[in-house]
């Protein structure tokens, strides 16, 4: 797997986990009214590892020749709670599927 790709997977967990980790912490905010200091820690987290999936996603459809389509749906799972993991396990699949003739 080339290496674009392969960082392109690990960001996309991370940044699953992050979301995880920020909603985690708005519970702890806004529902159970403890402070804000899980969203204090993964707010900025998220925000970085946000931006990284973006640029993965760019860095990874050029490696692998994603059409704009493919492109614009993995920049739209940015934005839902851990649909990157869903697009990250899509596209592996796709990759190790052959292509029929």
């Amino acid at each position: 797997m080339p290496t674009a790709l392969r960082l392109f997977r690990y960001v996309a967990i991370a940044e699953a986990c992050s979301w995880a980790g920020l909603l985690v912490g708005m519970f702890f905010k806004y529902i159970a009214d403890s402070g804000d200091l899980g969203v204090k820690i993964f707010g900025p987290v998220h925000g970085l590892l946000f931006v990284l999936y973006v640029a993965g996603v760019l860095a990874a459809a050029r490696v692998a020749r994603w059409g704009v389509g493919t492109i614009v749906l993995g920049l739209a799972c940015a934005v839902p709670p851990f649909t990157s993991l869903w697009f990250e396990r899509r596209m592996l699949a796709e990759r190790r599927e052959p292509v029929a003739a």
